[in-house]
């Protein structure tokens, strides 16, 4: 059940958007970015799989940039990567069905670069009506500046900017569950 507050986001709601993770690209990322982004990238797809979050997943243009890297395709489970050559993934038609079929109408944004990619899709979902999220600390671009200018972007276009661990203690909703155990025990 969708709440009438857009910053309450729900499980049931809420779908997890992991937007170009690609070998290339990681490497470009700053040294001192790259490991927390994907550490806080696999919580947040460790908690999507453990409350049935959706998760969809885009490459762009993978001959190029390369697969999804190693660390982030090995906790996807069945998401399968998503090609593309626009920026936005809303701009892939395959991307924007895979999405659609979720039936969710919120949307958690992760990934890089922020001000490229992540932001353009932001920009799409907050058109189509989604309620979006994105954690600062789960994306990342080749610049701080870049990432800064990102966050102001994002919020411009209607998005939520948050962190990483409220994302995951919001879809979890409440201690003593399962779901809790495993989000704790990841961010400790």
């Amino acid at each position: 059940m969708t709440s009438a507050n857009p910053l309450h986001l729900r499980a049931g709601d809420a779908a997890l958007i992991v937007i170009d993770i690609q070998e290339r690209l990681i490497a470009a990322m700053p040294d001192k970015v790259r490991p927390a982004l994907l550490r806080n990238t696999a919580i947040l797809i460790a908690a999507a799989r453990a409350l049935g979050v959706p998760i969809v997943v885009s490459e762009q243009y993978p001959k190029g940039l390369g697969p999804t890297v190693p660390e982030i395709a090995g906790t996807l489970g069945d998401a399968a990567p998503i090609d593309k050559t626009a920026f936005s993934a809303l701009g892939e038609p395959r991307f924007k069905d895979a999405l659609e079929r979720t039936g969710r109408r919120q949307a958690i944004v992760v990934g890089i670069e922020a001000h490229v990619c992540v932001f353009q899709t932001v920009v799409d979902l907050v058109e189509a009506g989604y309620g979006v999220f994105v954690p600062a600390d789960a994306v990342a671009s080749r610049t701080k500046e870049n990432w800064k200018i990102a966050q102001g972007l994002v919020t411009g276009a209607g998005a939520h900017v948050t962190s990483t661990e409220a994302v995951a203690f919001q879809l979890v909703e409440r201690a003593g569950t399962e779901p809790f155990k495993l989000v704790s025990k990841l961010v400790r």
